[in-house]
């Protein structure tokens, strides 16, 4: 909004009511404040989406500042830069003399620098006697100073806005990855339930998503996604052979631990040799390893195996198959008895029954045993990966759900 052409200690120009108050603000500077130019600079470069400037504006403010020959900004030792037109664009990097005064007027307009014209609108200094600067006319640098704290909260704002956008970004990543995966493990197995229905509704969700979306879009498809996830997981667990499967685990445990000749052969290097052919040609592939479930679930189901990571944590899956060779060492299985489970169950598949079993090891006496057991069910398909980790899921309390 104009007011009109206003004569001020500024000199006489159109200006608005906000330019207005922003030369009342500078008034008010309090004595002896300073501040470094260079962070009040960075910090209006972080909030400019805030103060609606263009980065080449601020590319001109840097050229302003440059001008200025001390590192801070204090009244006492004048706040007003008087460069000509010609000047500013060499430091602004050969911007336009048009462009040059349009970034000008739109610092002005934003409240980030001044004008004080002279009377005939040329820009210089009037010095005294000894040299030193009486007055200067040109732009004042009065507004940096006096919205310094202003600034640095805005930049602070403007980064915690950031940060927030792009963790709800990535969780919203790592949730459509895990839906993906969960319902193509279900559709591959053969899961009870209108999949067909459900992938439409993943897919709906998918393409909400806005083509440059803000932090509230986001927030809002992360919550219906993981609700979807939720959704999944408690369709699965209800499966008609979860219970089977839970029992058929407990029982081959248990055959497993009152098995002694399977525990000694399995323990003992040299009795794997002896086996030879006997054991090996009886596990073999009879169908495509099942896809792998997320990630982020084994890690959830089973957490004692990111101790084994590299570097002491599991971020990849390739990390998990690296911690599930030293687990498997460490446990007392067998390479030959890994290696079938590889080949039946697949690496990732295998890499994660390994953790399952890291967790259950109070409970299970003959890992090799139990390992090897699970591989030939696999073969018949008599063993699915699902069951066990939702046992696990919910001895653990996984995040967001009751522990059951």
């Amino acid at each position: 909004m104009q007011v009109g052409n206003v004569t001020t200690p500024f000199g006489r120009r159109s200006v608005t009511l906000a330019q207005i108050k922003g030369q009342m603000r500078t008034a008010e500077i309090k004595a002896g404040k300073k501040a470094d130019k260079w962070k009040v600079f960075r910090d209006a470069c972080e909030a400019r989406v805030v103060l609606g400037v263009q980065d080449r504006a601020l590319a001109v403010l840097d050229a302003l500042l440059t001008f200025y020959p001390d590192n801070e900004l204090s009244e006492d030792r004048g706040l007003v830069v008087f460069p000509s037109n010609d000047q500013l664009s060499v430091r602004a990097h050969g911007i336009a003399g048009t462009t040059l005064r349009r970034h000008l007027a739109a610092l002005v307009d934003a409240g980030l620098i001044q004008r004080k014209d002279s009377a005939n609108g040329k820009r210089y200094a009037r010095k005294d006697e000894t040299g030193g600067i009486e007055e200067a006319f040109g732009f004042s640098l009065a507004p940096l100073l006096a919205r310094a704290e202003e600034l640095a909260h805005a930049a602070q704002q403007v980064a915690a806005e950031r940060k927030r956008f792009r963790i709800t970004k990535e969780a919203l990543s790592i949730c459509r990855r895990d839906v993906r995966k969960l319902i193509s493990a279900a559709m591959e197995e053969g899961a009870a339930g209108d999949w067909g229905h459900i992938e439409e509704m993943f897919l709906g969700l998918t393409g909400r998503i806005p083509r440059t979306p803000t932090v509230a879009d986001l927030q809002q498809i992360l919550e219906e996604m993981e609700m979807l996830r939720e959704e999944i997981i408690n369709r699965l667990e209800v499966q008609p052979d979860s219970e089977n499967m839970d029992s058929n685990a407990v029982q081959n445990e248990r055959h497993i631990q009152n098995s002694k000749t399977e525990s000694s052969n399995e323990l003992e290097p040299s009795s794997e040799q002896e086996q030879g052919a006997k054991s090996s040609p009886a596990i073999r592939p009879t169908k495509e390893p099942i896809k792998a479930f997320p990630l982020g679930m084994v890690l959830q189901a089973c957490p004692g195996i990111r101790d084994y990571g590299p570097s002491g944590n599991v971020e990849s899956w390739r990390d998990l198959m690296s911690a599930a060779v030293v687990v498997r060492s460490m446990l007392g299985v067998s390479p030959s008895a890994y290696q079938d489970a590889c080949e039946i169950l697949g690496p990732q598949n295998a890499a994660a029954v390994t953790a399952c079993i890291l967790e259950r090891a109070g409970h299970i006496e003959n890992a090799g045993g139990y390992l090897r057991n699970l591989t030939r069910k696999a073969t018949c398909g008599e063993f699915s990966l699902g069951p066990m980790l939702m046992a696990l899921l919910r001895a653990n309390g996984a995040p967001g759900r009751k522990a059951s």
